[in-house]
């Protein structure tokens, strides 16, 4: 039995007082899969001034800022269901606060739509999201690598998000640079903390023992580069079964690869971000819409569209004649990882077992 999977970046509802308005341009596409899973970059939360704007760095503990999140007007979850959103997550940095993620979640439960990440406990942000769709369960679980050190990571008695520790190590360069020339640029080493890998594992093997077909989705990255860590971790939750690997977190898109016939997703941008940091306009974003196509609970195909959004505030798809500048930039991050891209219309394939 066929079917079309759809995945999408950050989506940020801030400001959004007419729900209908951001997935006006791509609902019908969105409608037209059989699933869609998404990464929520913002909570359903009125603040205190009644103003659809975030709060962040505002209190200072132990010298380090803290963050309240990203707070979008209660009204505008009604935008996911108009763009046919089978499932999110909503582990990552900006999903923050005890009374935010609570209520958060709350009208998402009151509005049907399943979610993974974030909980008022660790058991509760652990748990995955599932859909069920022409007798297949689709099952989606959501950590993030990029949180707050500030009682930001869910325990057995707090809510928070479901978190994965990442080191960072600097490692000098000896090469004929560093040997004449002060200041060369050390080496980054990036690594899970094997007590969360193993955690994830786990995790990702008890989703599978629950669906057909397994999402592992991933808050993590900084900038363009796709780092040791996240390869490990994609690697890793392929291998205790996860079908797909959706990567998020930097707001542009990254490479994508294949690990034993599964894609992975490394970053797929912004899907509908229209007010960012300190209640700013976001600049002009690209990203990915993901499309999976299976059959059965095989992945026979893998590739992905260009987003970006108009003055409106509505996502839209993009032709890849508009966009040569960005297929060429994704031919060459996703190359250096085996992986073989070629187009079909407007879409880009990095995967196809037919």
């Amino acid at each position: 039995m066929k079917q079309t999977l759809i995945l999408t970046g950050d989506i940020n509802l801030m400001g959004v007082t007419n729900p209908k308005v951001p997935f006006a341009k791509v609902a019908k596409v969105m409608k037209k899969a059989d699933v869609v899973f998404s990464n929520l970059e913002c909570c359903f939360f009125e603040s205190p001034e009644n103003e659809p704007s975030q709060k962040e760095f505002k209190a200072s503990v132990s010298g380090l800022l803290q963050r309240e999140g990203f707070h979008a007007p209660s009204i505008s979850v009604e935008a996911l269901k108009i763009a046919g959103i089978s499932a999110i997550g909503n582990a990552n940095n900006v999903n923050y606060g005890d009374e935010v993620i609570t209520n958060s979640n709350a009208i998402m439960d009151r509005h049907g739509i399943p979610h993974t990440g974030a909980g008022k406990n660790i058991k509760l942000a652990l748990t995955p999201a599932f859909f069920d769709s022409k007798k297949v369960r689709f099952g989606m679980i959501q950590r993030t690598c990029v949180y707050w050190p500030n009682n930001h990571e869910a325990g057995v008695h707090n809510p928070g998000v479901a978190a994965i520790k990442v080191h960072t190590a600097y490692r000098p360069k000896i090469d004929h640079r560093a040997a004449s020339r002060p200041g060369v640029e050390p080496e980054i080493i990036t690594w899970t903390d094997p007590e969360y890998l193993a955690d994830v594992v786990k995790q990702v093997k008890a989703l599978k023992k629950k669906c057909g077909f397994a999402v592992a989705s991933f808050h993590w990255g900084y900038d363009h580069q796709v780092y040791a860590y996240q390869i490990e971790l994609a690697h890793a939750a392929i291998d205790a079964g996860a079908d797909v690997v959706m990567g998020h977190g930097p707001h542009v898109p990254l490479a994508v690869a294949t690990y034993k016939n599964k894609p992975i997703y490394f970053g797929m941008g912004s899907f509908s971000f229209n007010i960012g940091h300190r209640g700013h306009k976001h600049p002009d974003w690209v990203g990915l819409m993901g499309k999976v196509q299976i059959d059965g609970r095989k992945v026979t195909r893998a590739s992905f569209q260009f987003v970006r959004h108009n003055n409106k505030n509505e996502t839209i798809l993009k032709s890849l004649k508009s966009e040569k500048a960005e297929l060429e930039n994704m031919r060459s991050v996703s190359e250096p990882l085996g992986t073989k891209i070629k187009t079909s219309g407007d879409d880009v394939v990095f995967l196809d077992r037919k």
